[in-house]
């Protein structure tokens, strides 16, 4: 998703945080679908934008307009927004939206805030994000049982915080899990893969080209002797020459 973007280090954190809290968000959902996670502001960066299917299946992109300096703020990369998550169900065809309050002191925050107020469970996350590697780690308290002890929380967000950004991204799973909780009884699943996947929808875009009219299109391929779009969520160009506009145009 980073691929040829140039993306500054802050840029890069803030899009790895998003696309972490999807995944997490999107291998909970029990039916088929997707989720969309979108930070809008009117900061240098107006949209972050991160997608995720039920089977792992992950796109993004984020929209800046101009440069961040090393020392930018949160509020100065963001400005004043809102965070929009979108929860579509393939089976039903029907979608859930709900708006996130931000929290100033970051997205993390702001979904350590959600977790809690949404799932009723008190929630600590970790997230790093480097140019080859993105590692996240959520610790949620269960709900209480019997066996339940207040201290318990205490004693493993104690031990999760002692992670470093380092070690959250060169050491896998089981590692990971040792080196915080070799004192603990702990459960290791099997994993899932995440894949990136883009997949060009031409006929979308050529719809684009429909609705433009016939003349004008003409009219712009003849000045541009090709008409290029730009799917920004791709980071890929589109072309379209005169037989692809015989053909969008073609009578029935």
């Amino acid at each position: 998703m980073i691929k040829d973007r140039g993306y500054s280090k802050q840029v890069r954190q803030l899009f790895g945080e998003l696309s972490a809290l999807a995944i997490m968000l999107a291998n909970g959902m029990k039916h088929k679908g997707k989720i969309t996670m979108q930070v809008q502001g009117n900061g240098i960066v107006s949209l972050l934008l991160a997608e995720v299917t039920h089977d792992l299946q992950i796109r993004g992109m984020v929209r800046a307009n101009g440069a961040i300096a090393d020392d930018s703020s949160f509020d100065q990369i963001l400005g004043e927004g809102q965070i929009v998550v979108t929860l579509y169900n393939a089976q039903t065809k029907h979608s859930f939206q709900s708006l996130v309050p931000r929290n100033p002191k970051g997205l993390i925050q702001t979904f350590e805030d959600y977790f809690a107020q949404s799932e009723q469970l008190d929630s600590k996350l970790w997230v790093s994000s480097t140019q080859d590697n993105l590692s996240a780690m959520l610790v949620q308290k269960m709900p209480v049982s019997k066996s339940y002890d207040e201290e318990d929380w205490h004693r493993i967000t104690a031990l999760s915080s002692t992670i470093t950004k380092s070690e959250l991204c060169d050491l896998d799973a089981e590692q990971l899990l040792h080196r915080l909780f070799h004192e603990e009884t702990v459960e290791l699943f099997e994993d899932n893969i995440i894949d990136y996947e883009c997949q060009q929808d031409r006929h979308r875009f050529e719809k684009i080209i429909f609705d433009l009219g016939e003349q004008d299109a003409r009219d712009l391929l003849q000045e541009k002797g090709e008409i290029s779009i730009h799917n920004e969520i791709c980071n890929e160009h589109l072309f379209f020459n005169e037989q692809d506009l015989d053909r969008i145009f073609a009578k029935d």
